[in-house]
């Protein structure tokens, strides 16, 4: 009985910690990311595809600020 109550405490302490580190560990989202996000939502883009289209993006927007 004191192990269920042990292990239960154990795994609800996981999944509290789990959640507030996700939500200390987001940090706020640039304008070249929202950007690459509405065009890949417009390409219907999913999974690998949407993060290869979006670092590419990202970084072609990076390299046209500079010049």
């Amino acid at each position: 009985m004191i192990t269920t109550r042990l292990i239960a405490a154990a795994v609800a302490a996981t999944f509290i910690i789990g959640a507030g580190a996700a939500v200390a560990a987001e940090k706020p989202r640039t304008a070249e990311s929202l950007e690459c996000s509405k065009q890949a939502d417009a390409k219907g883009l999913h999974g690998k595809e949407r993060k290869t289209f979006r670092a590419h993006c990202k970084h072609e927007m990076k390299k046209t600020e500079k010049k």
